[in-house]
């Protein structure tokens, strides 16, 4: 076994210089070896580092330290399970109420970006993490929802609020637009064509010029509005104009919150419980007298409706909308997401989320590396915790499991 490990670092150091090479030894005066080296010396350094201390480990050198630890550890879950969930729910509430407070502008923007990618992940998780349907085409709904709010606000004037619940419904029906007919499908046939609808609606929205207009995207989107008592002269409702990004991160938390609560809903409900037994195996739930093509249809609409409640809060935050922003490469980052943080796990995609969104800004001073880093850790992640960070707990195994 030891001899493998060092074989397998062996391989991928020489396979990490093949890659760091042309990054920093390609340059417009020549070639270069001295950088690279450098930077490969000091990972080859680390990484024999750390193969030496997993071999002591595996060995027992450490167990005088690993066993307190584990004991510790222990206890401290103990202690952890027997406070009450509803604790741990309100102090998350309350630490992400006075986030603002504690951080600045940057920080405002970080988290709203996390919590727009939080409601695309639980969006998706309906699809591909309850009901087993793999979709590459989900930020279309996502641009629908935009889109919707956009065109709305624009020509006919009306308010977000107003305009929330309609894209959620918009987005709802695109989805069942583009699920109907990718029902009977499964599998790669099922990926390959939910691609092609995503890329349709991009295609759609970058040449109806007389509805989109087409690349240039459409400006002047109004933004979100508060209504407020005023006591100044008796009494009225006053109506303001969001301009603080502290204000808009309270409209996509509690986004957010709603999306949360009503996924964990649908989870934990008979549709949930049908959506799992289709992703066991279909063909057995459908014997089992479960309406598999409704159920299916429900969970692209469902999921696509809070797709189209952050896509109409994000052309209310940037006040313009363009094609450039529903690509594929969105899809693929959101589905990374779920697959990193768990499929089917509503905190282990809130994790991913954080994980692939706000981990990537507190390295940005690294840029060179920064996404070399991200695709290391993604592949380490994967090999190490295949099921995510924070994978479903199941409620059964299988007999085949259980061996």
């Amino acid at each position: 076994m030891s001899k493998k490990i060092w074989v397998y670092l062996g391989v991928g150091l020489l396979w990490f210089l093949a890659l760091l090479w042309p990054l920093l030894g390609i340059k417009p005066e020549g070639l270069e070896f001295g950088k690279t080296f450098a930077v490969w010396s000091r990972v080859a350094i680390a990484a024999f580092i750390i193969a030496v201390f997993y071999q002591l480990q595996q060995n027992g050198v450490f167990g005088f330290i690993s066993r307190p630890a584990t004991s510790v550890r222990d206890a401290l879950v103990r202690g952890i399970n027997t406070v009450p969930n509803w604790v741990w729910y309100a102090l998350i509430i309350v630490l992400a109420c006075i986030y603002p407070w504690m951080t600045s502008r940057y920080g405002h923007d970080v988290a709203i970006s996390v919590l727009i990618y939080i409601c695309l992940g639980l969006g998706l998780n309906i699809v591909v993490g309850l009901a087993g349907l793999l979709d590459l085409g989900y930020i279309a709904f996502y641009g629908v929802g935009a889109y919707t709010y956009a065109l709305m606000s624009v020509h006919f004037q009306l308010s977000f609020w107003l305009c929330l619940p309609i894209a959620g419904l918009f987005a709802a029906i695109a989805g069942c637009i583009i699920g109907y007919p990718t029902l009977r499908m499964r599998g790669d046939y099922l990926a390959i064509v939910t691609l092609g609808f995503g890329e349709i609606v991009r295609l759609i929205l970058n040449n109806w010029m007389e509805l989109t207009n087409g690349p240039n995207g459409i400006l002047g989107i109004k933004r979100p509005g508060l209504y407020w008592p005023d006591f100044a002269n008796g009494f009225s409702i006053e109506h303001l104009w969001v301009k603080k990004l502290w204000l808009y991160y309270y409209i996509i938390l509690g986004i957010t919150i709603f999306t949360i609560v009503a996924v964990y809903r649908l989870n934990y409900s008979r549709i949930g419980r049908a959506w799992e037994a289709i992703r066991e195996d279909e063909t057995a739930a459908e014997l089992m007298g479960v309406n598999t093509f409704l159920l299916k249809l429900l969970a692209y609409a469902s999921g696509a409706t809070f797709a189209g409640f952050a896509g109409a809060f994000f052309s209310a935050r940037m006040r313009f909308v363009s094609p450039e922003s529903f690509t594929f490469l969105e899809s693929a980052m959101v589905l990374a997401m779920v697959v990193l943080g768990g499929m089917g796990s509503i905190p282990g995609v809130i994790l991913g989320c954080i994980v692939l969104v706000a981990l990537p800004e507190a390295f940005r001073e690294f840029e060179l590396y920064r996404m070399l880093v991200f695709g290391a850790v993604m592949t380490g992640m994967m090999l190490v915790r295949p099921k995510g960070l924070w994978p479903a707990a199941r409620l059964g195994k299988r007999s085949e499991e259980s061996e």
